[in-house]
């Protein structure tokens, strides 16, 4: 009798129902393979009965998502859904013998990923053209909070031209600017930039390490992890001189 392959969609809400019906109609859990993709990471899991292997494939699971365990149906999947999480980085929860990341010794704990130059240079130039749209969004977004500001309050226009979006708070000329209008509201103006300012640094700071990251996972995982080694050296001696500074 020739085996048959079949496939299938699946969402991750619907993997625990899947694997109770498998359990009960008596399939075997074969396998759970990860696939790296630019969407995220596919899951493949495989079953079979009867000579018929079935596959149901959940797409682009990202680092926000967490899959349930079905160890509770078949406990053979502990080591697929252990491997899944420490080489891919897939969130798993509940497994039945979860080792915690520790399924395997890595040399590095971000799980590696090995890209072509093309797709590389294509996701560096993807991530410029979103940065540069991020900052212009905010430059115009900037610039309408002050517009709808400055509309509001006809004291803090008044004499003056109305000039580049306001900069972050503490500085003379947004002080200046600020003359004569209610000291409440201008605390909240205060805060508010300062706040953007301060989403804007987390921001950038981000991007500056998502761009690390990628470079460090197409190096040699034994150099990325002397890389990495160095980097945590490094700030842990900046930390150490700021706090003996205070």
């Amino acid at each position: 009798m020739a085996l048959e392959i079949e496939f299938a969609p699946l969402s991750v809400e619907e993997l625990p129902a899947l694997a109770a019906e498998k359990k009960a109609e008596g399939a075997r859990f074969v396998q759970l393979l990860a696939v790296n993709t630019e969407e995220g990471i596919d899951l493949v899991y495989t079953f079979m009965k009867g000579g018929v292997l079935t596959n149901h494939e959940i797409k682009g699971v990202g680092p926000d998502m967490t899959v349930p365990s079905i160890t509770d149906q078949f406990l053979a999947a502990f080591v697929f859904e252990n491997e899944a999480h420490d080489l891919f980085g897939v969130s798993i929860s509940d497994i039945a013998i979860d080792f915690g990341g520790n399924f395997y010794a890595l040399s590095q704990k971000e799980p590696m990923t090995i890209i072509s130059p093309e797709q590389k240079a294509a996701r560096e130039k993807a991530k410029k053209l979103a940065a540069a749209k991020a900052a212009k969004e905010r430059q115009a977004a900037a610039t309408a909070a002050q517009a709808e500001y400055l509309a509001g309050h006809p004291d803090a226009q008044a004499g003056s031209k109305p000039r580049g979006p306001i900069e972050p708070s503490g500085s003379d000329d947004l002080d200046a600017r600020l003359a004569g209008v209610d000291p409440e509201k201008v605390a909240r103006v205060k805060a508010a930039l300062a706040a953007k300012a301060k989403k804007a640094a987390k921001a950038e700071a981000a991007a500056k390490e998502s761009a690390l990251e990628e470079k460090l996972a197409g190096m040699d995982p034994e150099k990325a992890a002397k890389v990495r080694a160095a980097m945590e050296a490094k700030a842990a001696r900046e930390a150490a001189a700021q706090k003996e500074g205070e």
